[in-house]
Parts: C-alpha cells; structure tokens; sequence
C-alpha cells in the first residue's frame, strides 16, 4: 500500500499537465468550437429575457413542478407546443472574467489526482510496474474526468457530439495523469 501524501508530487505534476493541456484543447485546438451553436434572433432573444432579470441558475422551460403537475392538460398542452428548453442562466452584465472557473477547475484536477492516488495507492505497492500504475491511476483518472458527461446526454439532451469530444478530452487527461504517477511512483 502507498500512502496519498507519498504521492503528492504526482497529484499536483498531473494536475498542473491537465490544466495545460486542457487550455491547449480549448484555446488553440478548436476542436470544442462547435459544441454550442448560435441562437438564431440572439440580439431578439437576449432583449426579451434582459427584462425579466433571471437570477443564475438552471432553468426547465415548461417546468411541471412535480410529478403530479405533469399530468395537467396547460401543462401538457405548453408542453407539446413547445419549445422545450434547459438552460442555464450565469448573470447579466459585468466584465467577462475567467479566474474563478480557473481556480475550480485546477482544484478539481486536484481532486481526480487525490482519487487516483487514493485508488492506485490501495491496489499496487511501492516499485510497481510502470504500466501497473498507469492502467490503475489513468482508468480512475478517466472514470472521474469523463463517465458522468455521458449523463447529460442522456438525460439532457446534451449533444453527443460534444460529449464525446469531452470524453475525448478526459481520455488526454487520464493518460496525463496516469503517467505522471507511473513516473513518480515510489519505488
């Protein structure tokens, strides 16, 4: 068994790699650009929900309320009309500003660091197998960077496409961290 502090260089190494890497992705790749489409009328649209002052959060347009309401003709005559629509409201106004997704981003990198540690440290021994550690610490990585997006799919209607481009994502992500603790495993 191998302790989490023992490997708290690999946390912190794989960590730093995925935030690069993922500002690699999103920045100078690209391949992301097309996992939002622009809203047709959006100067129209965005007037017509400024007057209402929606405070953040996420929103289900109609919403029912409760199981029971889903059974009310209004309700399932707005629902058939449709549009049907899930959104998430992040404010009005104010500069655009990134640090605090930064921030969460990094101590979420920390976290699937920590939890590959966790796992990997509870499987193998010190002087593992290079591969071992790997297998182990990228399956873990990649199991908390990628698994739970295949949800909003289903569930959410959420495009495939830009789920599996992140699932994609996480793939990199895993394989950064796996082998960053294969390096730094204790021998």
């Amino acid at each position: 068994m191998v302790s989490i502090t023992s490997l708290w260089l690999p946390i912190v190494l794989s960590a730093v790699a995925v935030f690069v890497a993922s500002s690699i992705i999103h920045m100078v790749l690209g391949y992301h650009a097309a996992d939002y489409k622009k809203l047709p009328a959006e100067d129209d649209v965005m007037a017509a929900l400024r007057k209402f002052d929606i405070p953040p959060g996420d929103y289900l347009v109609p919403c029912a309320g409760s199981p029971k309401a889903m059974k009310d003709p209004a309700f399932l005559e707005k629902f058939k009309a449709g549009p049907r629509v899930m959104m998430t409201v992040m404010g009005s106004g104010g500069e655009m500003t990134m640090g605090p997704q930064f921030i969460q981003w990094f101590l979420y990198c920390v976290v699937i660091g920590i939890t590959a540690a966790y796992i990997s440290g509870r499987a193998l021994p010190p002087g593992a197998h290079y591969r071992a550690v790997v297998r182990f610490a990228g399956a873990t990585a990649f199991f908390g960077y990628s698994l739970a997006l295949w949800q909003t799919s289903i569930w959410y209607k959420k495009s495939w496409g830009t789920t599996l481009r992140s699932t994609l994502d996480g793939l990199i992500y895993a394989l950064l961290t796996g082998g960053f603790f294969g390096w730094l495993w204790p021998r």
